[in-house]
């Protein structure tokens, strides 16, 4: 770990064992614990905790307030907004030691997960899936999906971009900025050009 290769705040606190990429940037009083791995050109607001063995891929945002705890992995390009929240036991108790039975949870890349949002432990984001603003994910949400509410439920699907897609009878839709065309099959999305 090379100062000159990322930027940490003087009151960031980063503990030894810690891989952080070229360009990564750590503001204001996070502390960032042993043998976790942050990719390269990732921004990690104020009041960030990021546990031990927690691993964050390249292009990660991560938003003031957000504690990302043992059992999280967040693939490239993953945006995490002010104050959501993942858990990592199902069934936690003050007088009950869970260490070791941390659940993992995966988001996959290019997902957003949006300001006061909750990730329940165990439950997987897919690529470029949209969790909105004060969503509860109590089940796995598949690439694409646009999930709101508590519980979450899924509303419509998003493209890369993140603007809503509208699928005409053939199953098809286009992104309107990025031009994109995404194909529905089975109630699973994929990106066809």
């Amino acid at each position: 770990m090379s100062e000159q290769e990322f930027t940490a705040h003087p009151t960031a606190v980063i503990d030894e064992g810690c891989k952080i990429g070229k360009g990564t940037r750590i503001w204001h009083f996070s502390h960032i614990m042993s043998n976790c791995v942050i990719g390269e050109n990732c921004n990690l607001g104020q009041n960030v905790v990021v546990s031990p063995d927690v691993i964050l891929g390249n292009n990660v945002k991560v938003q003031n307030n957000v504690s990302i705890y043992t059992g999280v992995i967040c693939e490239d390009d993953v945006f995490l907004g002010p104050s959501m929240v993942f858990t990592n036991v199902t069934n936690p108790r003050s007088a009950v030691n869970r260490r070791g039975q941390y659940a993992k949870t995966v988001v996959g890349k290019g997902a957003s997960i949006g300001a006061n949002a909750t990730i329940v432990c165990g439950h997987n984001i897919g690529r470029y899936a949209f969790i909105g603003a004060g969503a509860v994910v109590t089940k796995d949400v598949p690439a694409f999906a646009l999930v709101i509410g508590n519980p979450a439920r899924q509303t419509g699907w998003m493209s890369e971009y993140g603007h809503k897609l509208k699928f005409d009878n053939e199953g098809i839709a286009v992104c309107p900025e990025s031009g994109q065309k995404y194909q529905l099959t089975n109630n699973q999305v994929t990106r066809i050009a």
